[in-house]
């Protein structure tokens, strides 16, 4: 079963709340859906207490900054590798399998990529996809290869990409991704899709499109990132579905759940529920193949520095312990 989440033992919580005994032990799931969760490098081999926890409760990790655009090849034809490498391996030293995580983003983006005319533009997008893609061919199961790519009204995001190259980017970036790693699940990747909004509408009618047109993608990634300032997605299980009945498989790829400090009990247990519905939501849909978390520990979690006032966001503490909503994925 791929599907393991596992505290050992419960553990006390934020302000004294505990986790029952009952809610340690294995996921009760037998659907194989991965659990992951994203990691950075610099915390898996600095810290051991972090390793150790991930190493347990996950079986799938995504790189949280390794594999982007910026830090691979922040100056151009200079390559660094050695972070996207070092979780590859420890990925595969643990049984676990890899995410990638991202080829096309226009955040992240190096200036000298920016900067770049039309012909020559397409032509580096495509080395880009091909060197990366390439480097971990058979190694990665599943990427992100086109993220955020759309507004929140449906119309398309006018990155850089979309600006120089039009609509035709985001097929090209797949038939791409699929010359370089033939066996890779390819996702398109957006935040703010969970329910049935104009943007999962806009998502929805471009993975339709590009099926009809033959285009290798396999998936849609929904992001997950929740607030408790914000009511949860209306229709969630709904527009999972429908992804779904278009053959694709669908993920929850960054999934928490942000607390408008101070924390207390209540929103503890407010943000278990909406952390539950998610879950739910995906399990109810057989296509819907993971539910991987962004970061699984407020110690490093990076709600507090984008959205002040927010935080505690994670399945874990700051000391590695387990939240309600860890139980209640937990049951």
């Amino acid at each position: 079963m791929r599907t393991r989440l596992t505290a050992g033992i419960a553990a006390l919580l934020l302000l004294t709340q505990t986790v029952p005994a009952s809610a340690a032990g294995p996921l009760k799931n037998s659907t194989n859906r991965y659990v992951g969760s994203a990691v950075a490098v610099q915390h898996l081999n600095a810290e051991a207490d972090y390793k150790k926890v991930l190493t347990r409760e996950f079986d799938s990790v995504t790189p949280e900054n390794e594999m982007k655009w910026g830090v691979v090849e922040a100056v151009r034809g200079q390559y660094d590798w050695s972070g996207a490498d070092a979780i590859v391996q420890y990925a595969k030293k643990t049984g676990k399998t890899v995410r990638g995580h991202t080829l096309v983003w226009h955040s992240q983006l190096p200036d000298w990529v920016a900067g770049l005319e039309a012909a020559e533009l397409r032509g580096v997008v495509k080395d880009h996809i091909k060197t990366e893609a390439g480097r971990y061919r058979g190694k990665i199961r599943a990427w992100d290869v086109v993220n955020e790519a759309f507004n929140e009204d449906g119309t398309r995001r006018p990155t850089v990409f979309q600006e120089k190259l039009g609509d035709r980017y985001i097929a090209d970036a797949f038939r791409w991704a699929h010359a370089a790693d033939p066996k890779a699940k390819l996702y398109i990747n957006d935040y703010n899709i969970e329910g049935l909004n104009p943007k999962s509408d806009a998502t929805y009618e471009l993975v339709k499109s590009l099926k009809r047109q033959g285009v290798p993608i396999h998936g849609v990634g929904i992001q997950g990132h929740l607030s408790l300032m914000y009511g949860f997605p209306s229709g969630m299980k709904e527009n999972i579905a429908r992804f779904a009945a278009l053959g694709l498989d669908v993920a929850i790829t960054e999934a928490d759940v942000r607390i408008p400090l101070p924390v207390t009990p209540e929103k503890l247990d407010a943000q278990a529920s909406y952390f539950g519905q998610v879950w739910d939501a995906c399990h109810a849909v057989r296509k819907c193949v993971e539910f991987t978390t962004w970061g699984f520990t407020d110690r490093h979690s990076w709600v507090p520095d984008v959205f002040p006032g927010e935080g505690a966001a994670c399945l874990f503490d700051e000391n590695l312990r387990p939240k309600p909503a860890y139980a209640r994925l937990n049951p």
